[in-house]
């Protein structure tokens, strides 16, 4: 038995998949990148006429994806203390791995989930950043 949760404050998914699906107690994140809800915008992105990446600002993605994040476990009844397993994905690991890594550490300083963090050629979206999340959510009791 599962169930599915999808934000309307979260970006759309970009293929056929929910933005998370609970088993149980955990709550697992499809992969979810920076994009704004209601739109294509990537925050600190430029791209040329043909859709390729001109620049970015791997800041305003973390601060994006993160947000992101935060609403999606919101619209499960979760939230940032439930997540315990984060897998990250970046498009360029020598060049953004610092500054990711800062911002990472001021939103989940208190709650330490797990984390592994992968260099990827590229991602579906011209984005630098990815997150796959897996949150235990508090068992209730029928009692």
């Amino acid at each position: 038995m599962s169930t599915i949760f999808n934000s309307a404050q979260a970006p759309n998914p970009v293929g056929l998949y929910p933005h998370a699906r609970q088993v149980g107690n955990l709550l697992f994140l499809s992969g979810v990148g920076p994009r704004q809800a209601g739109s294509s915008d990537i925050p600190g992105v430029v791209l040329d006429q043909q859709g390729e990446i001109i620049s970015y600002d791997i800041e305003a993605q973390c601060h994006s994806v993160f947000q992101n994040v935060s609403t999606i476990l919101a619209s499960a009844g979760a939230d940032w203390m439930d997540l315990v397993d984060v897998t990250v994905f970046l498009t360029n690991m020598k060049d953004d791995f610092a500054t990711y890594n800062r911002i990472y550490a001021d939103y989940f300083s208190e709650n330490l989930p797990c984390r592994t963090t992968v260099e990827i050629n590229k991602l579906p979206t011209p984005i630098a950043i990815e997150l796959k999340c897996i949150a235990a959510l508090p068992v209730t009791s029928n009692k």
